[in-house]
């Protein structure tokens, strides 16, 4: 976090407090080379993104990373209130599916051990959010590394070999406490709680079925799920199969709870909720930023039930855009969202090839707070195919002082 507050630690006290803090001026974004043809090793690019610097939307230092621990497959990363890092994980290091949470020292960095009792893993893993006023935390499951790491096979979803839970645990003991099964929700991903400390709902958005889930506490202290957004699939021709999903695949909520946006990465639109009231969102924006059904594309939309027409492609600065909106990122103020377009390699290869040629970029939509909506900024590119080394796929996007979707208020 960004400065420091009296008695409560470093940080803002507050989400409300955080939104006044000042404008972010760099990004950091772990790239990779995996798949491109590129033999250079992972680095961290951090990007300009301050409007009135002569670097502005530029890649300004890149250093490299390595994976030196030999953890199995990690994903997200939190701060713990006693100073840990804790990492969720997809699998243990030889690629079978496993479902657990590995802690480092928060100074040194060093490995000390998992968080969950031994033998107490998930099956699967992927992300995780923690609500210790609630003595709760919730992971999610994508699907064993082995299985996804070869692109996505529709019959892996019939045999059960991704996702449909999320996992209720108990914040103090370390263990599972109850198993949320999601009928309508496969490939429950990222998972949000309201930034409100006292808060005890959140929202999760499923991949493969396209919908967000609200999760909530029920008065007798057990949680539940329920279905609050669904995308539509849509009729297409030209595609893997008869039906495209919107492909859910990263969510995030305002610091004021007022709003959640998320992507979908194969329909190619970003979207924005006013969750006034979380139990009923109401649709406020939407942007197209490619995708897989634009206009002159391989895919032919034979039924749509929310579009009349196939949307056009999205060129920015003289660039056709490759891929569609993946990972995304909002200012602490909620009126700026940073966006990258790059999934997973072995998917990126399958889905959106011309993304592993080209490499991925970087876009910045404007933000409506007051009545909702959407725009993007047309002076605003960072294209990772003009890396020094060759074609880049960058990720997740992170501020050095804290952002939206990694601080967790106690």
């Amino acid at each position: 976090m960004a400065t420091k507050c009296g008695d409560c630690g470093p940080g803002y006290p507050t989400p409300q407090e955080a939104m006044k803090g000042p404008r972010e001026e760099i990004v950091y974004l772990p790239c990779i080379y995996r798949n491109t043809g590129t033999e250079a090793p992972d680095y961290l690019a951090t990007v300009d993104v301050d409007p009135k610097s002569p670097q502005y939307s530029q890649v300004i230092e890149a250093k490299d990373i390595h994976e030196k621990c030999g953890l199995g497959n990690p994903h997200a990363c939190h701060c713990l209130p006693t100073g840990e890092v804790m990492i969720s994980t997809l699998g243990d290091p030889k690629g079978n599916g496993k479902g657990g949470f590995v802690l480092l020292d928060g100074e040194t960095f060093e490995v000390k051990g998992t968080w969950e009792r031994p033998g107490g893993s998930a099956p699967m893993g992927y992300d995780f959010w923690y609500q210790p006023r609630h003595n709760v935390m919730i992971s999610t499951e994508w699907a064993a590394p082995n299985v996804v790491q070869n692109g996505f096979n529709p019959a892996d979803v019939e045999a059960g070999l991704y996702g449909k839970h999320l996992h209720v645990w108990d914040w103090q003991r370390h263990e599972i406490v109850q198993t949320l099964l999601m009928p309508d929700g496969h490939i429950p991903l990222e998972i949000r709680f309201l930034h409100d400390p006292a808060a005890s709902q959140g929202f999760v958005g499923c991949a493969l079925s396209s919908t967000i889930q609200r999760f909530y506490k029920n008065e007798g202290g057990t949680w539940s799920v329920e279905k609050v957004i669904e995308v539509p699939p849509k009729k297409v021709k030209g595609w893997m199969l008869p039906e495209m999903p919107g492909l859910i695949t990263d969510i995030l909520l305002s610091l004021d709870d007022r709003f959640l946006y998320f992507n979908n990465w194969l329909h190619g639109d970003m979207r924005q909720y006013d969750i006034s009231d979380p139990k009923r969102p109401r649709l406020v924006g939407q942007i197209f930023l490619g995708g897989s059904i634009v206009k002159g594309g391989p895919v032919q939309v034979l039924e749509d039930q929310e579009l009349k027409s196939q949307p056009e492609p999205l060129v920015v600065k003289g660039k056709r855009v490759p891929g569609g909106p993946q990972m995304i990122q909002l200012s602490l103020d909620g009126k700026r969202i940073y966006v990258t377009t790059s999934l997973y390699s072995d998917w990126d290869k399958q889905f959106y090839p011309d993304l592993i040629r080209e490499g991925s970029v970087m876009l910045q939509i404007d933000v409506d707070t007051v009545k909702g909506g959407l725009k993007l900024n047309p002076n605003f590119l960072v294209d990772f195919g003009k890396e020094p080394l060759g074609p880049a796929l960058a990720h997740e996007i992170r501020y050095p002082g804290g952002d939206c979707t990694s601080d967790i208020w106690l």
